[in-house]
Order: C-alpha cells, then sequence, then structure tokens
C-alpha cells in the first residue's frame, strides 16, 4: 500500500459524499446500501481507493483520459506557475501558455492552423456545429445545415451532442432533439450490415446514400470519431476513410473529426486520423490534452475554415460570435504544453505501438481461451474485446455478465470498462485504454485479470 494515503481519516468524506454529490453515471440507489469509492491518490498506472486498496488503472481514470499516468509533478509545478503568474482572461485577449501550445499542437497537424480553445470535448464539438450552421448562412443562405453523425458514435452530452450521438440509450428520454442531425450507418464489420466485399467502401457508399437522401445541397458537415469509442471500439474497415474522404469532396462538404478520445497518441499517432491519411476541416479534442490535470478542450480548424469568418469588416454579424468563458483559462494550455513535451520525452507514442501490440496479441490469446470473445478490435493502447453468448450467432453477452466481469476485475484490484448505456442489447463489449506509459508487465497483468474475471463469470 502506498504509505502516504490515510484511509482512517476518511470516514467524514465518505459521508459527505454520499450525502451531497451527485456522481456520473452511477445508479444512486446502490450507495444506500454500500459506500461510495472514493479515489484518493494515484501514482503513475495506479490509483488508490479509501480503504488503501491498491488498483492498476486500464481505463486512464475511467474515461480515456489520464494519458501520461498519475503524479506528475512536473505538470502540476507548471500549473501553479502560471495561475501566480496570470490565472484567466476571456479568449478576446490572447495568453503566453495559449499561444505557445497552439504552436505546438499545429506542428503536429499538417493542414491544420487555428485553434479555439473550450472547456471540454462536448463544448468544442458544439463550436464545430455552430460554425457549420453559420457558414450555411453566410454562403448558402441557411439551406446546407445539416450534419451527419454515425450510428454507435458519441459526440457529448449537450442537446446538440446527443442530437449527433448514436448512441440510442444516451440519448432516450432527453428530447426533443436538436433538428438538422441526421443519422448514417456504422462501419462494424463484425455487425455487418451488407454482405459484399470491400465492406470499407461500402459502408462508406452508405452515407453516400444518405447524402443523396437528404439532398447534396442540404449537407454541410459529417462528424465522425476516427475509431469510435464508446460505441463499441471500432475500428474502421480496409477503405472506409479513403472512400468517405472522396464523398466529403464530391459533395462539398465539411469533414469534423472528433478526437476527443483518439487524440494525443491513444491510437498510436499523435491524431488517429493520422493513421488512416484523412484530411479534416475540423478537429475536435479534449481528455488527453493535458492528461486531466486541468480542463481544457480545443476545436481546431483549417485556414479556409478561419477565413470564411472575416471576409467582411463591415458586417456586424460575419466573424464568429461565440465565446466559452472558461477557453481563457491558462492553466489547460500551461498542463498540455507540459503533457506534449512528456509524450515527446519518454517516446510514449513509440511505447503506444509496442504495448498495443501486446495487448492484442494477449487479447487474441484470450480469444483462443474463451469461446465468450467474439471479437477483438483495436489501435494502439484503445482496445476492445466484445463478449457474446455465442459465436455462430454473434449472439450479444448479457450486459449483467458483461459487468460481472468487470466487477471480479476490480476485486482483483484491476480497473477496466465496458460499453456501457450505448446500444439496446449491445452493451457487450470490454473496453481497455490504458495510459500511454503502460510496460509489458502492466498489459499482462490487466490481460491475466480479464482471463480469470471471464473464467469465473462464464466458466
Amino acid at each position: 500500500m502506498n504509505k502516504s494515503v490515510q484511509p482512517n481519516d476518511l470516514s467524514a468524506v465518505i459521508e459527505a459524499d454520499r450525502a451531497h454529490l451527485w456522481h456520473h453515471l452511477l445508479q444512486h440507489k446502490t450507495l444506500e446500501t454500500k459506500d461510495p469509492k472514493i479515489i484518493v491518490e494515484g501514482k503513475g498506472m495506479r490509483v488508490w481507493d479509501q480503504t488503501g486498496k491498491e488498483h492498476l488503472d486500464a481505463v486512464s481514470g475511467g474515461v480515456w483520459t489520464v494519458n501520461v499516468g498519475y503524479g506528475r509533478e512536473r505538470i502540476a509545478n507548471a500549473v501553479r506557475d502560471q495561475l501566480i503568474k496570470m490565472n484567466y482572461f476571456a479568449q478576446s485577449a490572447g495568453s503566453i501558455p495559449g499561444s505557445q501550445f497552439a504552436e505546438m499542437l499545429l506542428a503536429k497537424m499538417p493542414g491544420m492552423s487555428r485553434v479555439y480553445y473550450v472547456n471540454s470535448g462536448s463544448e468544442a464539438n458544439e463550436k464545430a456545429f455552430k460554425m457549420v450552421r453559420q457558414i450555411a448562412h453566410k454562403r448558402y443562405g441557411g439551406k446546407k445545415h445539416k450534419i451527419l453523425y454515425r450510428e454507435r458514435d458519441y459526440h457529448g452530452s449537450t442537446i446538440a451532442c446527443i442530437s449527433a450521438g448514436g448512441q440510442p440509450e444516451r440519448n432516450m428520454q432527453y428530447g426533443p432533439y436538436t433538428p438538422g442531425f441526421v443519422e448514417v450507418p456504422h462501419c462494424m464489420e463484425y455487425r455487418a450490415q451488407w454482405e459484399c466485399e470491400n465492406y470499407g467502401e461500402r459502408a462508406a457508399d452508405a452515407i453516400e446514400e444518405v447524402i443523396l437522401r437528404e439532398g447534396p445541397d442540404t449537407v454541410g458537415a459529417i462528424c465522425l470519431e476516427p475509431v469510435t469509442a464508446g460505441g463499441g471500439v471500432i475500428t474502421p474497415p480496409e477503405g472506409y476513410w479513403q472512400r468517405v474522404q472522396e464523398i466529403c469532396a464530391k459533395y462539398d462538404i465539411l469533414l469534423h473529426i472528433d478526437e476527443v478520445v483518439c487524440g494525443m497518441g491513444r491510437t498510436g499517432t499523435w491524431f488517429g486520423y493520422q493513421q488512416y491519411g484523412i484530411k479534416p476541416d475540423f478537429v475536435t479534442m479534449a481528455k488527453g490534452v493535458a492528461s486531466g490535470y486541468a480542463a481544457i478542450a480545443c476545436l481546431v480548424t483549417t485556414e479556409k475554415v478561419f477565413d470564411l469568418f472575416k471576409t467582411d469588416m463591415e458586417d456586424p454579424m460575419d466573424y464568429f460570435r461565440d465565446i466559452s468563458t472558461f477557453g481563457g483559462c491558462t492553466a489547460g494550455p500551461a498542463a498540455a504544453i507540459e503533457n506534449m513535451k512528456i509524450l515527446e520525452e519518454e517516446n510514449l507514442l513509440e511505447n503506444t505501438n509496442a504495448m498495443g501490440a501486446r495487448f492484442m496479441a494477449n487479447l487474441g490469446a484470450l480469444m483462443e481461451k474463451h469461446k465468450v470473445i467474439g471479437d477483438v478490435r483495436g489501435k494502439g493502447l484503445f482496445c476492445g474485446a466484445e463478449l457474446v453468448a455465442d459465436r455462430a450467432t454473434k449472439e450479444p453477452a448479457h450486459e449483467k455478465m458483461v459487468q460481472a466481469v468487470v466487477a471480479d476485475c476490480m476485486a482483483q484490484g484491476v480497473i477496466i470498462g465496458a460499453t456501457n448505456r450505448s446500444f439496446t442489447g449491445f452493451n457487450n463489449t470490454l473496453c481497455f485504454s490504458p495510459a500511454l506509459i503502460a510496460t509489458a508487465d502492466d498489459i499482462d497483468q490487466i490481460t491475466d485479470a480479464v482471463d480469470g474475471a471471464l473464467t469465473r463469470v462464464f466458466g
């Protein structure tokens, strides 16, 4: 046990939590009979709870965020020093760390040129949606305003973002939704919607079919994750992204890539879209940008998009009339600068590729051993294992059984994830996104825990 953790002093904290906090993604009825979990300390790949129990974190803070691991003093010190000097001013003015990080970031994103700071992934996506709508009014009389999104993708928790979200269970009971968002089919070949060769191209062609149905002159943008995250860790089939890019060019549709999960090295390149040769118009990012050491998110655009908002100085409606209050916080870019330096100095992209290959090999071995694993998917340290009741029919494993695997791993001191309130009947994929500092021993400990859990839960 980490000696700095003092679990005996936390009874008052636990009771204050139980009495006053409204947790995320939690049915609070359970806390009437058990204590809430308090995470007290983190170091490297591991965290300790209020009982002093150590856990290996295989989901980077629960939601794929802490890319460089816990306890990075240099990030904390950079934030402290910056806050003392200048903590905040609205983004109508600039800041030293804001300018410095933008320059560092864009050096990793050839073809992109402008950074708009906000405080969450949801907000970053909202800003892109607003830009698309304003461009529609500025250039197309408001007609080219529709935004396409993909089944199973997730883009945030605001009403507009869930309107652009392809996870029905997350969206239920929150309608009516924002109009003008149109769904296209998912691209997961394991759950194939067509029998054909070149599945990736066929899945992309389905997007064109939706565009033609809606009318190309009404579709302004399409918003997609490079690798679908919470919808099942779905890596795109061969040929998919090349065809998507061709379709966007053909119909003058802006391409918005949501990198909130995949960004900052998670897939083994700086951004997931760079795995597939994509040339986006918008890129949004959040989680790994500062590894959770400060709240920061970014909307990055091309100069072509930027120029659309400065065409007429005499028109008071010409510019992007938007503000994000906490986009003016300097802690975010200060933390992001150190976060990026760590990724570079410690060669964490290379480590991500090496450890990702080991993770996928381990999952492949588990699939040979456990017939309940129907498919394994992943890119870098972003991996999933879909559990099924029957491999032949691909009938999904029952959600309670999947959650029992997660709970068993937690009891072993390993925190893993699973698709949660995503697709009715298909919350059946185990999700893994350990910090990019993971070692071979860490990877083996995670998959060993899953091995034991699958044996105990499924036999």
